[in-house]
């Protein structure tokens, strides 16, 4: 074990929360996004616990996908950022593997592929063309739909029927605001001219997609932080959306001590106590990817109940308020909970002013994994 926290995965948890997300949208095929380690619950792992459910995986790069096949993961595998050379195009072939294109070097680079005859692949290549609606980050402006969907078509190594047209969502979090209207309004503009266009198979839907915006469902659904137990809206937790915390971040009580009233507590003496109280030391900070702007107040589960956090968070160290906890019932070596099944990832994101995402794949990457049970 790296160090004293430790995170726990909960396969049922993110069996449960696909089967969610094909509940919502019974009508579509399911791409669990595993990508950044599956958001840190083990890509490899969560790939076989949700191997029979889900219908393919979608990872950002080539590498990941490489590590899921050597894995013997055989389902079919979506590369989002695609291919960014020739090289990297005999490895998905050699691979098996969907690639994502969203600008013309990625064509420059297919076709220069297709002309070295030894490169040939018989079955060709399943791609996905990925349109730019309003995100602006990856994606052809979607003017050039058609163009680049007859060209892909026809094109000696793509497998035309497998060709998909996706896109992706920038404010789906966001309920209230027109931009996802705006972006599906244009998705369909962009794709109606091709015929047949309900013969085309179509990717929109996050997470937030999924839950939120029921014609966003499309024939695939890519369910992403909904499988990991955590509400894609900023406003709302994983209850509300019926889904069950993946992951549980756990460290041990290292120190319990009695303070006096004015004593502060951490860095930058940033807390002070307002009258005599009990404290307890969690072997857990922002080392361990608990986050550093965790404020005052933000709650720890501990012993069947809340505690709350007092002070800056350290590296190693956190400290929480357990005054009103009848003395001897918190002591050194039991296991707090910073988040998992009795308290919201979410919760501790909105405290720390940022999103479960970042808190899950910097545990992930910074604690050891407990078995999976």
């Amino acid at each position: 074990m790296k160090r004293s926290s430790r995170i726990t995965i909960h396969p049922e948890a993110l069996q449960h929360n696909l089967k969610r997300a094909k509940q919502v949208a019974p009508n579509s095929k399911t791409l669990a996004v595993i990508k950044a380690d599956a958001y840190g619950h083990g890509s490899v792992a969560t790939a076989g616990i949700l191997h029979q459910i889900a219908d393919g995986f979608a990872v950002s790069c080539l590498p990941e996908a490489i590590e899921l096949r050597e894995a013997k993961i055989s389902k079919p595998i979506t590369v989002l950022q695609g291919h960014q050379s020739v090289d990297d195009l005999r490895i998905a072939a050699r691979h098996n593997l969907r690639l994502t294109v969203h600008d013309d070097r990625q064509l420059s680079l297919l076709d220069q592929y297709s002309h070295n005859t030894s490169d040939n692949t018989n079955n060709g290549f399943d791609l996905n063309i990925k349109i730019d609606t309003g995100m602006h980050r990856l994606g052809f402006q979607p003017e050039r739909t058609a163009e680049l969907y007859q060209k892909l078509s026809h094109h000696p190594l793509v497998n035309a029927d497998s060709l998909m047209l996706m896109t992706h969502l920038s404010c789906a979090d966001e309920l209230d605001k027109e931009n996802t209207k705006q972006q599906l309004d244009c998705f369909t503009d962009a794709t109606k001219n091709i015929s047949p266009p309900t013969a085309i198979a179509k990717s929109i839907a996050n997470s937030a997609g999924i839950l939120g915006w029921e014609d966003s469902h499309a024939e695939w659904i890519r369910p992403g932080i909904m499988l990991y137990g955590s509400s894609p809206f900023a406003n709302n937790h994983r209850d509300e959306h019926s889904l069950k915390a993946a992951m549980t971040l756990q460290a041990p009580i290292i120190a319990v001590h009695d303070l006096k009233q004015g004593d502060s507590i951490g860095y930058g003496a940033s807390w002070q106590c307002p009258h005599d109280m009990s404290v307890a030391v969690i072997a857990c900070g922002y080392a361990d990817g608990y986050p550093r702007h965790a404020r005052t107040g933000t709650p720890v589960w501990i012993n069947g109940d809340e505690a709350q956090l007092l002070g800056r968070v350290s590296m190693d160290m956190i400290v929480i308020d357990i005054d009103k906890r009848e003395k001897g019932t918190i002591q050194v070596g039991d296991l707090a909970e910073l988040w998992g099944e009795n308290l919201s990832v979410d919760i501790v994101a909105q405290h720390a002013e940022t999103i479960a995402y970042e808190l899950l794949c910097n545990a992930g990457i910074a604690c050891e994994k407990s078995a999976y049970f």
